[in-house]
């Protein structure tokens, strides 16, 4: 074999593999790291809380131990310790890792894209321009959105956020506003985000979940009207734009598509599917691989049989995409009616069936019931079906 491992993708989760990798009994294994792109731009921010330092703490930009949230007629600052929210922006993750991949002999990096992954009897081959480069296992991060069978559902979250400097001090520095349901609605969930970097200067995001994307001009319209009529803010320059689309989607993805491969990040299931939470999930996924790879010799780790937090963002999206209650109550709710930490550990999925059921018990139960219903039914119908397509 070429190399120990490929990795295919050097966003988030390729890098964020290579670097653990890298921190562990297996730093002296050969990787070669697969990516069409070589120059990095400052194209996204990832936002994530946790308790104590992250492995890529030497990057976080900013820090908060308080949160905004707002309904129409409801607001609160939350302390969220021993919490953290904390931002790292793209550029500075890039170059973080970039620099460090530089000083590992072991590590090399190829400018191409992947035109198929083959299966061979030992391993794995990457096909790039024609030629094969081989390795033990191959890791992939390249998303490709699948088909949406009976009983599960697709919707998007999706952005666009100015980056804007005000010429008085107009933010609470302290605080992010997380979640900001003030504005029209229009059928989706929609809310303002903001990420205040000092008293002058914040990021500012329109955010969407939905089905189906809008035009930019939709975006920047929302963006105008609340910095205008939420946040009071009349005079600022716009020194920096982000766009992002992530998926929120509970079809199942192949976590391991052939013998020797496994997809890791998006394309590996780790976009949360009521949230689109991501960064975090790609750290726990990475770390479960390396924990594999040492102890077993293999990166393919056990996943539980039954997930009751996958459920829920099933019952979650039902909810949503049938419009059985307005999204930004039942947010609202959550959060309105429960310890901060409480719904932080809810959204990590760590709390207990105790606990899930105290936060289930502050919302309105009924439109709930009827989703998971309707997503049983769904997968038992979509089941049969197969079974008589196939028999």
């Amino acid at each position: 074999m070429d190399y120990d491992y490929i990795i295919v993708g050097a966003g988030a989760a390729g890098l964020s593999l290579a670097f653990h990798l890298g921190q562990s009994a297996l730093a002296d294994q050969t990787i070669l790291i697969i990516d069409p792109n070589h120059i990095r731009q400052n194209d996204r921010t990832w936002c994530f809380w946790e308790v104590g330092d992250s492995p890529f703490e030497a990057v976080v930009s900013r820090r908060w131990e308080h949160l905004w949230l707002y309904d129409k007629h409801w607001s609160a600052r939350m302390a969220i310790a021993p919490y953290r929210y904390k931002l790292i922006q793209g550029i500075d993750f890039y170059q973080f890792v970039d620099h460090w991949l530089a000083q590992r002999p072991n590590i090399t990096r190829l400018q191409g894209s992947v035109d198929r992954l083959v299966e061979l009897p030992e391993g794995v081959a990457a096909v790039v321009g024609g030629r094969q480069y081989t390795a033990r296992y191959a890791f992939n991060s390249v998303y490709r959105p699948v088909p949406t069978p009976p009983g599960y559902h697709t919707w998007l979250q999706h952005f666009k956020g100015w980056v804007i400097k005000t010429p008085q001090p107009v933010f609470d520095a302290e605080a992010a506003t997380f979640m900001d349901f003030r504005i029209p609605q229009v059928g989706d969930v929609r809310f303002g985000y903001v990420l205040p970097f000092d008293t002058y200067t914040a990021l500012v995001e329109y955010t969407i979940f939905s089905p189906q994307l809008v035009s930019q001009t939709e975006y920047e319209i929302g963006l105008q009207r609340y910095i205008a009529e939420q946040l009071g803010i009349d005079r600022y320059e716009i020194t920096h734009v982000e766009y992002g689309v992530i998926p929120m989607s509970d079809v199942p993805l192949p976590l391991r598509p052939s013998p020797h491969v496994l997809n890791i990040g998006t394309a590996g299931g780790m976009s949360k599917p009521s949230t689109g939470y991501t960064f975090q999930r790609i750290q726990r996924q990475t770390r479960q691989i390396v924990a594999s790879l040492t102890k077993e010799g293999h990166p393919f780790y056990r996943q539980p049989l039954f997930n009751r937090h996958a459920l829920m963002d099933s019952i979650l999206l039902n909810v949503l995409d049938a419009g059985r209650t307005p999204g930004h109550r039942f947010f609202a709710n959550l959060f309105r009616h429960n310890p901060i930490q409480r719904v932080l550990r809810f959204l990590d999925e760590e709390t207990t069936i105790t606990e899930d059921i105290a936060l289930m018990s502050t919302v309105k139960m009924m439109p709930f019931a009827i989703a998971t219903l309707a997503v049983f039914w769904g997968r038992m119908s979509s089941l049969g079906r197969r079974e008589w397509e196939m028999g």
